[in-house]
C-alpha cells in the first residue's frame, strides 16, 4: 500500500492484541514484542506480521512504535534497557505510549526519547476492550503537534476521537480525570438500582424512564441491567481500576486535588476484591450493596 507504514507494537493484552490487529487490518506492516511468546504467536497466526524476541528487536525498521502494558515498571521494561524500544529506534521515529500510567513517567520518557531523536506521545484509552475490538476508542494524548500529526493517522485505525490536550503527560492527566468520573458514576448507579430494588421498583421500568433524562451516561446504557443481575464477569476488571485509581490519588497529592470520593470508592473497591472480585468488572460496586 502506499501509504502503508512500518509499525511495531509491544504488549498484547486485551487492549493492545486487537489494537495491533486493526493497524495490520488498515494494510500497515506490524511486527509485534509480548512476554508472554504464545500470545505473539497467537496474534501472528491470526494477523499476519511477524514476532520478535525482545523490543529493541521488533522496533529495528519501525517508523512508528505503540506501547500498550501494564504500569509504570511494565513501560520502563519495554522502552529503556539494552533490549528496551529507544536502544533500537531510529532518529526521526515516533513512540505512542497507550499505557495508563503516571504523568511523571510520561515525561520522563518523553525527555529519555528527546534526547535519542525520538518522538513521544502519551496517548491512554478509554472504551475498555470492546472499544478496542471494535476500533472505537478515545485517545487522550500528550506531546509536541508536530509529532501527534505525524502519528493521528495511525492512531484513527482504532479509534473514534484523538484530542491533543498538551505537552507530554497532558494525556495521563485527562484519563485520570475519566477515571475519577467513571469512579463516581460507579458508585452512584450502584446505589441507585439497589435502591429502585429495595423499593420494589421495577429496575428495568426505572431505568427507561431515568435513562432518556439528565442521568442518562454510558455506564447506565451499557452496565445497569448486568448490575441488576449481578453479572460481573466482563469489562474491566476491578484490579484493573484500582491500579488506575491509585495514580489518580498519588497525583492529586502532588496538585493539592481534593478526591473523597474518589478515595472513598477506592476503599470499595478493596472490599469487592476481599470478596474475590479481583478480576469482576467495575459495576460490582453494587455487589456490596445486594450482599451487605
Amino acid at each position: 500500500m502506499a501509504n502503508s507504514h512500518r509499525t511495531a507494537f509491544l504488549g498484547l493484552g486485551v487492549m493492545g492484541y486487537p489494537m495491533a490487529g486493526h493497524l495490520a487490518a488498515a494494510g500497515h506492516e506490524v511486527v509485534v514484542y509480548n512476554r508472554t511468546q504464545a500470545r505473539a504467536d497467537a496474534w501472528t497466526k491470526q494477523h499476519g506480521g511477524t514476532s520478535r524476541p525482545t523490543p529493541a528487536a521488533a522496533v529495528e525498521r519501525a517508523d512508528t512504535v505503540f506501547v500498550c502494558v501494564g504500569n509504570d515498571d511494565d513501560l520502563r521494561s519495554v522502552v529503556t534497557g539494552a533490549t528496551g524500544a529507544l536502544a533500537a529506534m531510529a532518529s526521526g521515529s515516533v513512540l505512542v505510549d497507550h499505557t495508563t500510567a503516571s504523568a511523571g513517567i510520561a515525561q520522563e520518557l518523553a525527555a529519555i526519547s528527546a534526547d535519542a531523536g525520538v518522538g513521544f506521545l502519551d496517548a491512554p484509552v478509554s472504551g475498555g476492550q470492546a472499544g478496542a475490538e471494535n476500533g472505537q476508542l478515545t485517545v487522550m494524548v500528550g506531546g509536541e503537534p508536530d509529532t501527534f500529526k505525524r502519528a493521528r493517522d495511525l492512531i484513527d485505525c482504532y479509534a473514534r476521537a484523538t484530542t491533543l490536550m498538551g505537552p507530554a503527560g497532558s494525556g495521563q492527566l485527562t484519563k485520570m480525570v475519566n477515571q475519577i468520573c467513571i469512579a463516581g458514576l460507579l458508585q452512584g448507579l450502584s446505589e441507585g438500582m439497589n435502591f429502585a430494588s429495595r423499593a420494589g421498583l421495577d429496575g428495568q421500568q426505572v431505568l427507561d424512564v431515568i435513562s432518556k433524562g439528565a442521568a442518562q451516561s454510558w455506564q447506565m446504557e451499557n452496565r445497569a441491567i448486568t448490575m441488576l443481575q449481578g453479572k460481573f464477569d466482563f469489562g474491566f476488571a476491578v484490579q484493573w481500576m484500582r491500579k488506575d485509581l491509585a495514580i489518580c490519588l498519588e497525583e492529586a497529592k502532588r496538585n493539592n486535588a481534593r478526591l473523597p470520593v474518589t478515595a472513598l470508592i477506592d476503599q470499595l473497591y478493596a472490599q469487592v476484591e476481599a470478596r474475590g472480585g479481583q478480576r469482576w468488572d467495575t459495576s460490582s460496586l453494587i455487589h456490596l450493596l445486594q450482599n451487605d
